[in-house]
This record gives structure tokens, C-alpha cells and sequence, in this order.
């Protein structure tokens, strides 16, 4: 039989000597090109050898270990319910196969051919225009059958919107790499961050000796980086992993004179890559595009003036100059713990009763600050100028489109519950950031997706910190060929909008989705077992408006991590699917009340991709192993 010899021709040559040890049948299962689990084949190997007392196998042994890693039943059951001789699928049962199954109802026998030639590794086989079951393994453990959407690993999404229509990926004191009061500072916190795609990057700027700035969390114990070293990682990693803006968001406490020295460091490391200037008019009445700022960096703090001033004074020497920003303190006796504090002074909220929320006892008397600029710094400062955030009504009556504001999330939070409508109509108009509460010290995250939900475009993590938030913010932005931007929904960018996330009303799009759970495949061996064995289930959860919201939970498979089968479906339905996302997570149930994390994949579910799906991925949490679900 063809297979038989494919096989043996590929093997022989190592068993010359008649018998293989554990690493050579690792090198020998790499050269068969098909995905497998160190832990699972050694554990197979080792059930193999036993038996026997030796540490060798033989040619069938090999045979065994292979069939038991690669052919699955489930994918012989699919085969042969299309194979007529159950050896070959000939072109048109593939074709029949791919119609049913893949809903490839377009150019079925165009792919049926690609499938065949680019899967197909019998050459005879191959040359009939028949796949074997190798053939078909291959294939369905392919990118072309992967959970997620082929045509959403690249840019896809109309780059040419405003800034503000996207959610951009954006981190939270992205130097620091474990907590916030004693942790150390790193710059593999910036370098990690640009390559998985972040966007906005914070950078909290003290004064440091020598009159050269430092980068840490103030009034603490993490350590310091020397602000230049930042600029210098910037610079070298800004675009490794997307062409798109980078934002520098500026937590500056420098006094003016260090200010000026980071505005040197700025313009003589980043060179061309800093934006300096407008692109096109001068007079400011829209935000650019993404696509406009590819490869620039821009920078996000406070400024003097107006654009049009800093333009007005390009080409002149500035050095020495500062200028004043004014801004409302309030002091009170119930000072929210959503800011940086308990580290910084604050300011609170004005108007609080027409955002719909509830007044605080009697605050003492607001009074003005005032912050000194170095305009050299200012300058620097185009699209991305911080204003104080005072009222969702000051901010229609007053703010500029190239002003945004950075919310605390309890603040924020309390706007998603009584004023989600006009925090809608705001980030519209406006990029706003979210970002972590004071309290968070040892660097925990909010769920993001409430803030998605009314359409904040930078909602800040803690990058470092593995669990759910980060799993959501990563599985978000696979979207877009994981290029940091990901274009909102025309209702979060409409200003005429009135989109709510608690009431969906006219913009639900409802899609009926059924997800049949088949079976699992070399999962990582649970953290508490000495065998290989866990007693694995999946919980499948939707993450979106809180009418969409939900969870499913398999049954448990006793005693199997190699291959569990479930032949389970879940049903849902989603009303609005542009902002939901889909979590798989697999886990060990270590007792009836508590569970050992696996491994887990996120997506947005309009990147779910049709049809029977061997993902080599899905079970991948923490640990870089090669695991899937079905």
C-alpha cells in the first residue's frame, strides 16, 4: 500500500541499526512535519519501553507511538464518512467535504486542487489528484483550518479614519515588569510590549541627577531607567511589529529644565520618526489617519497654546522658554482611589450630578495649579495633547479634536453605568484613555471590554500581568493582522449615535452561532498531576455588551489529556457581534469546586473562522506548547 511505503521509506533509514531511543524518535516525529507535545510523547514512549524493560523501540513501536500521536479517530471518522474505498478521498468527495463541512461554496474545486497539492506527501497519490488520510491530517492541522480567519491575520480594515475610530492597544507604566511599588523597572517592558503590537506606550518622567530624567513610578520603591535608554528601545523597536503611529503617553512630574532635555533626547534619538508638525493644513480640524502616521511617533502630554502657535514658531529658538498650563485641584475628603494616588495629587470631578452620577459629601473649594511647560517639550506635543477631563459637557462645549483625556477606571466605570450614552458621543469625538486605579499594586487589570463598549480607544493594561483582561486585550487585537488599531463600529463612530451598551435596541445585528466542541488534543499535562493525565473540560465564554455576556461549560473527561472526546454543542446568540469576543478555555477539575488553568485562546468571534477547525493553538495559555481543540 502506498501509505506503507511512503512511511517506511521516510523511517527506514534510522532504524538501521533496528532499534531508536526517545530523542531520535523526537527528531525522527520532526521530520514527519506534523505538530506534537514533548510531554505527550515522552509519556507514550515511556508506556511503550516499559512494558519491556529497555529504552529503545522498534520500527512497529514507532508505527504505534505516531498513530497514537498524529491519527486521531475523529479525523478517520470524518474520512471515511467521505471516502467511498475509506483509503483515498478522490477530487470529488474533497470537493463534497469541503462544501458541507468547510462552506467553501465558492471555488470548490479550485481549492480541492490546492488542498491536494499543497498537503498531499505521497507523491503517487498526489499525482491521481487524491488525498490520503496523511494528506488529510495535514491539512486539517493546517493555517487553512485554523479558528482564526485567514483573511484578519493582515491589515484589512479602511485605514484612512481619524484616529479616533480605532481602538489602539495601548499599556499601562509600561516599564515596569512585576508591581507597582517594589518591582523592578525594565526596559524589556517597552521592548516585549512594541512586539506584541502595543500602540501607546506610558513613560513616567521624574528628574534624575545630572540634570538627566529618570523613568520609574514615583514616590516609590521600583528601580529607574534613565529616560534616553527608553527612547533609544522606542526607537529601535517602534515598528517591529506594525507600520503604525506609536503614541508616547507622558506621565511627566520633570522640572522645566530636565523637561527641555527630554525633548533633546526626543527630536536626536528618534530623528525623521518624531512628529514635529502638522501633515497638511495647519488649522487643525480632524485628526489624521493612521495611515498618514505610519512610521511616526508622536507624543502625548500636556501643551501650551495651540498647534497653530507651535507652528508659528518652527525655526525659532525656544530654549529657556516655558509656558503655564492651568488646572482645577479640588481637594476633598473623598478622594477617589481611580488616579495614580495614592501616589500624586488630584484633582476631581466637576458637574457630577449631570453625568448621572450621585454627589460626594461637600468638597473643599477648588482652587487653580499651575504646571510649567518647556515649550521645547510643548512643542513636540501635535495630535496628542492631554487636557483634564471635567465634564462630558465641557468637553462638546470646549475641547479640541486633538485634545484627549486619560479617566481613572472607577470614574470611568461610573460613566458606563449612568452615562454610557454620552460617553459614547464623546469618544466619538475623542481619544480617551483608561487606566488602572492607584489601588491596583500589584499590577492587576480591569475587564478592558466595558470600555470597549462605549468605544474608549486606549484602554491601558498592565502588560506584564498573565489572566483574563490581558487575554481579552491580546485576543482583540489578533484582529487586523495584529497591527495595533482595530477600526471601531460605525455606531461608536457616528457622533449622531445613541448607542448603549445596556440597551442595544435598533443597532442589535443578532447572529445565531453553534459551536459543536469535538475533541481535544495533546493538552498540557495538568500542573498538579505527576502522569500526563488531567480530567480536562472547555468553558466557552462570550465577552461583549452585558446582554451578550455568557458561559457554557463542557462535561469532564476523565483521566485523558491526549485525546478527551466531548461531541458536545453550545449554542448563542449574540446581538451585537462587532464587539464581542469568543474565549476557549481549558481546564483541569481538580475537585468539584476548583479547577487547574490549561490553556486558553480569545478571539474577536467575527474572526471565527467556518467549518471543522483543527486549531494548533487553542489550549496555548501560558506555556508555548502545541496543543488543540476541535
Amino acid at each position: 500500500m502506498e501509505e506503507n511505503r511512503w512511511f517506511l521509506n521516510i523511517i527506514q533509514d534510522d532504524f538501521m541499526n533496528g532499534k531508536i531511543d526517545l530523542d531520535s524518535t523526537v527528531k525522527l516525529l520532526e521530520k514527519l512535519h506534523m505538530p506534537f507535545n514533548l510531554a505527550h510523547v515522552k509519556h507514550v514512549f515511556k508506556k511503550t519501553v516499559d512494558k519491556r524493560k529497555i529504552h529503545t523501540i522498534n520500527m512497529e513501536d514507532f508505527r504505534a507511538i505516531y498513530r497514537a500521536i498524529v491519527h486521531r479517530n475523529e479525523f478517520h471518522e470524518i474520512f471515511c464518512a467521505y471516502s467511498q474505498n475509506r483509503k483515498f478521498l478522490a477530487d470529488t468527495e474533497l470537493i463534497e467535504f469541503l462544501k458541507k463541512e468547510q462552506f467553501k461554496t465558492e471555488d470548490a474545486e479550485i481549492t480541492a486542487l490546492e488542498v491536494i497539492l499543497k498537503y498531499e506527501p505521497i507523491d503517487e497519490v498526489r499525482k491521481r489528484r487524491q488525498l490520503s488520510f496523511e494528506g488529510f491530517i495535514r491539512y486539517l492541522n493546517s493555517e487553512d483550518c485554523t479558528v482564526f480567519r485567514k483573511e484578519h491575520r493582515t491589515v484589512y480594515q479602511d485605514m484612512n479614519h481619524p484616529l479616533c475610530d480605532y481602538f489602539i492597544s495601548s499599556s499601562h507604566n509600561t516599564y515596569l515588569v512585576s508591581d507597582q511599588l517594589i518591582g523592578p523597572s525594565d526596559l524589556n517592558g517597552y521592548i516585549s510590549a512594541l512586539l506584541k503590537g502595543c500602540r501607546c506606550l506610558e513613560i513616567d518622567c521624574w528628574d534624575g541627577s545630572n540634570n538627566d530624567p529618570v523613568v520609574y513610578h514615583g514616590h516609590t520603591l521600583t528601580s529607574k531607567l534613565s529616560f534616553s535608554s527608553v527612547i533609544h528601545a522606542v526607537d529601535k523597536y517602534a515598528f517591529a511589529a506594525s507600520d503604525y503611529p506609536v503614541v508616547l503617553s507622558l506621565e511627566n512630574h520633570c522640572s522645566p529644565k530636565q523637561q527641555e532635555r527630554m525633548a533633546q533626547y526626543l527630536l536626536n534619538i528618534l530623528g525623521d520618526k518624531l512628529l514635529t508638525s502638522t501633515i497638511g493644513d495647519i488649522a487643525v480640524t480632524q485628526l489624521p489617519s493612521p495611515e498618514a502616521l505610519k512610521f511616526k511617533i508622536l507624543v502625548k502630554n500636556k501643551k501650551s497654546g495651540t498647534i497653530e502657535e507651535t507652528m508659528l514658531r518652527k525655526g525659532q529658538d525656544s530654549h529657556g522658554e516655558t509656558g503655564e498650563v492651568s488646572e482645577e485641584e479640588i481637594t476633598s475628603s473623598d478622594e477617589e482611589t481611580d488616579e495614580k494616588a495614592p501616589l500624586y495629587p488630584k484633582s476631581g470631578l466637576s458637574k457630577r450630578k449631570s453625568e448621572g452620577i450621585s454627589s460626594h459629601p461637600p468638597r473643599k473649594k477648588a482652587k487653580m495649579k499651575k504646571i510649567q511647560i518647556a515649550i521645547e517639550l510643548s512643542d513636540l506635543v501635535i495630535y496628542t495633547k492631554s487636557e483634564k477631563f471635567v465634564s462630558f459637557e465641557h468637553s462638546m462645549a470646549h475641547q479640541k479634536c486633538y485634545e484627549n483625556n486619560s479617566i481613572g477606571e472607577v470614574k470611568a466605570q461610573k460613566f458606563v453605568k449612568h452615562a454610557a450614552d454620552q460617553f459614547v458621543s464623546h469618544t466619538s469625538r475623542f481619544i480617551t484613555r483608561i487606566y488602572p486605579k492607584g489601588t491596583r499594586t500589584g499590577s492587576s487589570n480591569y475587564n478592558p471590554q466595558e470600555f470597549w463598549n462605549v468605544g474608549c480607544q486606549m484602554v491601558a493594561l498592565n502588560f506584564q500581568t498573565p489572566g483574563i483582561p490581558m487575554e481579552l486585550q491580546n485576543g482583540k487585537f489578533l484582529d487586523n493582522g495584529g497591527c495595533g488599531y482595530v477600526l471601531k463600529p460605525e455606531f461608536l463612530r457616528n457622533r449622531n449615535s445613541t448607542f448603549n451598551p445596556h440597551n442595544v435596541g435598533r443597532y442589535s445585528k443578532p447572529i445565531s452561532l453553534s459551536i459543536r466542541l469535538i475533541s481535544g488534543h495533546q493538552l498540557p499535562p495538568s500542573n498538579l498531576s505527576k502522569s500526563n493525565k488531567a480530567d480536562p473540560l472547555v468553558q466557552i465564554e462570550i465577552y461583549g455588551v452585558p446582554e451578550d455576556q455568557a458561559k457554557r461549560k463542557s462535561s469532564v473527561i476523565k483521566s485523558n489529556a491526549l485525546s478527551p472526546r466531548w461531541d458536545e454543542t453550545f449554542s448563542f446568540t449574540v446581538q451585537v457581534p462587532e464587539l464581542a469576543l469568543i474565549r476557549f478555555c481549558v481546564q483541569d477539575e481538580i475537585s468539584l469546586v476548583a479547577n487547574d488553568f490549561l490553556g486558553q485562546y480569545t478571539l474577536p468571534l467575527l474572526s471565527l473562522s467556518k467549518g471543522l477547525l483543527g486549531e494548533y493553538s487553542v489550549a496555548m495559555g501560558y506555556r508555548n506548547e502545541s496543543s488543540s481543540l476541535k
